[in-house]
């Protein structure tokens, strides 16, 4: 059965998808501009900044969730898209947890991969913002939302390799046991953010198939 039908009340929900999309853009934008300084005071007012937006996304999480339960959906398509707007959350709380643990750790240096894994972090979430917009019209649009589904899974990917090769040469390369430790902590919650982010594509996956049966 085409289920097409059950997802027009679904189009009251996108700006709120897209509000928390453009909050974990911004925010990974702002983990990305942490990896730039060295300085603490720098470090502590971007911090503020990201858990800003994700106090902001919970707001949005509890004004999703009002919406939906107004809204005429079937029962499967009312938990997916509620997994989609956790799933959204859960990977804000993730890069705020990350943002948070540079001003914790204090780092001496930010190497270049740590860099390398911040970008694939806002690669992805600018993918997932690209995203959200199409769900006005699945039908209509749904190769291009398999597309930047696909893109988040190739970015996700590369960021499991970058970090596998960056905790080897750190624990070759780096003589001080605590920064080693340090850059180990901040590398698995950066990729940690890539596999949350990655999770809400999966969520939109499954979306897309329920839509197709």
């Amino acid at each position: 059965m085409n289920l097409a039908r059950f997802f027009y009340p679904m189009r009251e929900l996108v700006p709120i998808f897209e509000s928390q999309a453009g909050l974990l853009e911004e925010s990974s934008r702002l983990l990305c501009e942490m990896q730039q300084t060295l300085d603490p005071a720098n470090w502590r007012k971007l911090f503020y900044e990201i858990r800003n937006n994700e106090h902001k996304g919970d707001a949005m999480l509890t004004e999703f969730r009002e919406v939906q339960r107004a809204l005429p959906l079937r029962a499967g398509v009312r938990r997916e898209l509620s997994t989609i707007a956790m799933a959204l959350d859960d990977a804000l709380d993730v890069i705020k947890d990350a943002s948070n643990a540079i001003n914790i750790y204090n780092p001496a240096k930010i190497d270049p991969q740590l860099q390398d894994l911040a970008r694939i972090i806002l690669d992805e979430a600018s993918a997932l913002r690209q995203v959200f917009p199409l769900l006005r019209d699945v039908k209509k649009n749904a190769s291009a939302i398999q597309l930047q589904a696909d893109r988040v899974t190739e970015l996700e990917h590369d960021a499991d390799e970058a970090y596998e090769a960056y905790v080897g040469y750190i624990f070759s390369e780096e003589p001080d046991l605590r920064e080693m430790t340090k850059y180990k902590n901040l590398a698995e919650l950066y990729e940690k953010a890539t596999d949350s982010e990655k999770h809400v594509s999966d969520c939109i996956r499954i979306l897309l198939m329920r839509y197709d049966n």
